[in-house]
């Protein structure tokens, strides 16, 4: 495993990132240890979760595992901005929600700080400045070592990086987007603005909920009964059935396949690998539901794909940019 600088950052996280997501949901409490352990063998040292997950029950199996760790050699980070409540400030980016959640979620994971706390998506309803200026306290308190943002569009991580620095306060050193080989329209604006700011990019959804694990094939008609995909479907999320099945998915998947054939590797780990090589990428959040998901993930390391690859890989999961995108694309003469 190899470990990379987070954003401008001094620290420095593991090139993958273990997602916590299943855990407590997918992945039953007792399940879970064991993916941890096998984790931290393999070198990680980056968790991510948050306190949606399950209610808080991810968080508090990421703190009982942590417990009797040596807490430096983890970097944790979690999120704050979906409901934890029926109150009606159990929600949102508040001064007075965040305060109550990051106290929450420092119980719950049994530890006295965060290393990365993240906006889990923009809050209209709270003026930026009330948000940033609480993350900034956090900071100076010591709660909370960096802020980072998730979900966000272009405009709104340029004008929260913008406040920040105009105030002086704490700014994100990443943005965790959806980014894998079959979504890729963060490349219009948001990595521009991660480049140019110097954020790292989390990808979330690497493997765009099983889509590019392997089990999809031409000719399919329906997701496997029970998997992600079908379950997406009767729940209307977004990796469902009725949005990825089209051409452009299976023309991904050929190549992606051609490619896995040839190297004598996964399909998953050459779609992490293709991410791990993108520009500005810094850790892709792999959520794996078993062991034997996070052995193949793994795989995904201690190797490259080629320059030929790389351009393979891009030039058959590119799309046409809409405006204003294709303007600003137009070379110079």
């Amino acid at each position: 495993m190899e470990y990379r600088f987070l954003g401008r950052s001094g620290m420095k996280v593991s090139e993958l990132c273990l997602g916590a997501m299943t855990f407590g949901r997918e992945t039953p409490e007792e399940e879970s240890y064991p993916i941890l352990d096998r984790f931290a063998e393999a070198g990680g040292n980056f968790i991510d979760t948050a306190n949606v997950y399950s209610r808080g029950i991810s968080e508090e199996i990421v703190g009982k595992w942590l417990k009797g760790k040596r807490r430096e050699d983890w970097v944790i980070a979690t999120k704050v901005r979906f409901p934890m409540g029926e109150g009606v400030n159990e929600v949102g980016l508040s001064r007075k929600h965040i305060l109550a959640a990051v106290e929450d979620s420092l119980r719950r994971l049994q530890t006295d700080y965060i290393d990365l706390y993240q906006v889990h998506a923009w809050d209209s309803a709270t003026p930026l400045e009330e948000t940033l200026s609480t993350l900034n306290r956090l900071v100076e308190q010591g709660k909370v070592r960096y802020i980072g943002a998730s979900n966000y569009s272009g405009w709104q991580l340029q004008k929260a990086i913008d406040v920040s620095l105009m105030n002086g306060w704490e700014a994100f050193v990443s943005l965790q987007p959806l980014y894998n080989l079959l979504d890729r329209e963060l490349e219009w604006e948001l990595v521009p603005v991660c480049q140019n700011e110097g954020l790292a990019i989390l990808p979330w959804s690497p493997l765009r909920g099983g889509w590019l694990s392997g089990k999809y094939h031409r000719g399919m008609q329906a997701p496997p009964e029970g998997s992600r995909v079908d379950e997406a479907s009767r729940q209307n999320w977004s990796e469902r059935w009725e949005k990825y099945n089209t051409e452009h998915t299976w023309s991904v998947l050929d190549a992606l396949y051609a490619i896995a054939q040839r190297l004598g590797k996964h399909p998953a780990q050459v779609a992490l690998r293709w991410l791990l090589q993108k520009p500005g990428v810094t850790a892709p959040i792999i959520g794996v539901r078993s062991l034997e998901h996070l052995e193949t993930n793994l795989g995904a390391t201690g190797w490259q794909l080629s320059d030929e690859e790389m351009a393979e890989l891009d030039r058959v999961s590119e799309k046409e940019p809409p405006y204003p995108y294709w303007v600003s694309n137009i070379p110079r003469e």
